[in-house]
């Protein structure tokens, strides 16, 4: 089914005075545009963002997908009236020259945060490809033909699908990281697969066996010694030949749930992976989880009772978010007889001296058990196997972020995590050279960009915030757009285009 909008006079007005975007050869064509990279040389789009600022501003449907740049096209998926959708808008305009339905296909189920269009679409000069979780690959030319479908099996995951395809040469390369076992098997159905992109055939498949779900995408790392496609999983990453799919080189030590996508820069590759529940720092600082539970202290007395665990009650994990917001915590299960089970596991787990009430000093205890450990690593290219002892150049255990990806620019590492919190680290040696709240606290879902020699930052809420690039911090300037980003946003040489909750927004 196929539809276009036509743009509204006004829209047009605007980009017409504001003048043509000169694309010339940028082409951000993949999440974080080329390699994952999140950046574009000698770009220059405005430095001071305002929503009444934008060169247009096109409704578009909900969805947490990035957008995509090939030649003056746009590329977006999301979700509309039920159904999963791919759409093409205008890169000078935000006309919507066309709309894709995928075929309709139950949802997959997922945690309320996600998407059920959360993969970023990837394009070439001659084809854009899309991943659904709930159906799987769709492939159509710029002009919205369908060149070729391949439907997979949903991966089995705890908060639903969020990895991106990428093309590389004559590739499709798509993670399948997934919860659920092989038959009679207690190793997973994980794997990366890579299809010919003109066709949707197969390629090649590797297994992943000991891989479960997962959040990240993979990436092209070219280096003095070579290509490498690398893929983070659950405690390991991985690089492969990305010709073939065979395991070249592995490094152990990370955290359960990853997310991020690695970034290069001055031959080594870094990978950021935060504590299981998103924790980023391996020393706890306790105060603002007990803060958190004192929300639920009804009688004010300091304690949390037996019965003060009701059904609005929370298990807090990211105490920087407002209590009731998707990301805040653990709620307990509505089935009645598994929440009263739940109810009796967790306030036995911290009672330690069974008396009926948590204490601060009860609840904070041991704290990080099972969670592994929030990472930050610089990796040397080269080396077979397990080079975890012999590649690592060096690595922290502060300051990671659980959902944006690092970004590298001149010499300089940045990350940042909820709260609104950034940090500069130098990237040969992973020294912070400072560490700085933003002003704009709450989650962080969005990837930082840097063009103009600043870095680019949007928050759930929906706050824009731009900061100079280098040793020291400085702001210049932060806006609310009025509504959340989730979205990473995509550039060209004089344009940064944001999407937001509802809207796809060019500032050029």
């Amino acid at each position: 089914m196929r539809s276009s909008i036509l743009p509204g006079t006004t829209l047009l007005v605007q980009a017409v005075l504001a003048g043509a975007t000169l694309a010339g050869d940028v082409q951000w064509n993949q999440f974080r545009g080329a390699s994952g990279a999140g950046t574009v040389p000698d770009s220059a789009p405005p430095l001071k963002i305002a929503a009444d600022r934008a060169t247009w501003h096109t409704p578009v449907p909900q969805g947490k997908s990035s957008p995509v740049l090939w030649g003056n096209r746009i590329f977006l998926t999301g979700l509309e009236g039920g159904r999963l959708i791919s759409l093409a808008v205008d890169r000078n305009t935000g006309q919507i020259l066309w709309k894709e339905l995928a075929p309709e296909v139950p949802l997959e189920a997922m945690h309320q945060s996600n998407s059920p269009a959360a993969s970023t679409p990837c394009a070439d000069a001659e084809r854009v490809c899309v991943y659904f979780g709930s159906f799987g690959l769709l492939c159509y030319d710029h002009e919205g033909h369908e060149l070729w479908r391949k439907p997979i099996p949903t991966p089995k995951s705890m908060y639903g699908v969020a990895t991106s395809p990428i093309l590389h040469g004559d590739l499709l390369i798509l993670i399948l990281d997934d919860d659920a076992d092989l038959p009679d098997s207690k190793l997973s159905r994980s794997r990366v697969i890579a299809l010919d992109k003109t066709t949707g055939n197969p390629v090649w498949e590797t297994p992943r066996p000991y891989n479960r779900g997962a959040w990240t995408s993979p990436m092209i790392w070219q280096h003095d010694g070579g290509t490498d496609l690398v893929v983070l999983g659950n405690g390991r990453l991985y690089g492969y030949d990305p010709t073939t799919g065979a395991e070249q080189w592995y490094v152990n030590g990370f955290a359960r749930e990853p997310i991020a996508l690695p970034v290069s820069g001055d031959g080594l590759l870094y990978v950021a992976v935060s504590m299981q529940g998103g924790r980023g720092d391996e020393t706890l600082d306790p105060e603002p989880f007990w803060a958190a539970m004192l929300h639920f202290d009804r009688d004010g007395d300091g304690r949390i009772a037996r019965d003060e665990i009701t059904r609005d009650f929370t298990m807090p994990l990211r105490p920087e978010l407002p209590v009731g917001h998707s990301g805040f915590g653990i709620p307990l299960p509505d089935d009645p007889v598994q929440r009263r089970q739940r109810q009796n596991d967790i306030f036995g787990w911290r009672d330690k001296d069974r008396d009926g009430f948590w204490t601060k000093e009860e609840f904070t205890a041991d704290m990080s058990v099972g969670r592994g450990r929030p990472t930050v690593a610089a990796i040397r290219p080269g080396g077979h196997g397990d080079v975890t002892e012999s590649h690592v150049a060096w690595e922290i255990h502060s300051g990671v972020p659980e959902i944006p990806s690092p970004i590298f620019h001149q010499g300089r590492l940045y990350l940042v995590r909820d709260g609104g919190v950034l940090s500069c680290i130098r990237a040969t040696t992973g020294e912070f050279l400072y560490r700085e709240r933003l002003g704009a606290p709450g989650q962080y879902s969005a990837s930082p960009v840097v063009a103009n020699h600043h870095l680019y930052l949007g928050s759930d809420r929906g706050i824009v915030t731009v900061v100079k690039c280098g040793d020291d911090f400085e702001i210049t300037g932060q806006t609310d757009l009025g509504e959340g980003i989730a979205a990473t946003p995509a550039m060209d040489r004089n344009t940064l285009y944001i999407r937001t909750g509802t809207a796809l927004m060019a500032f050029r």
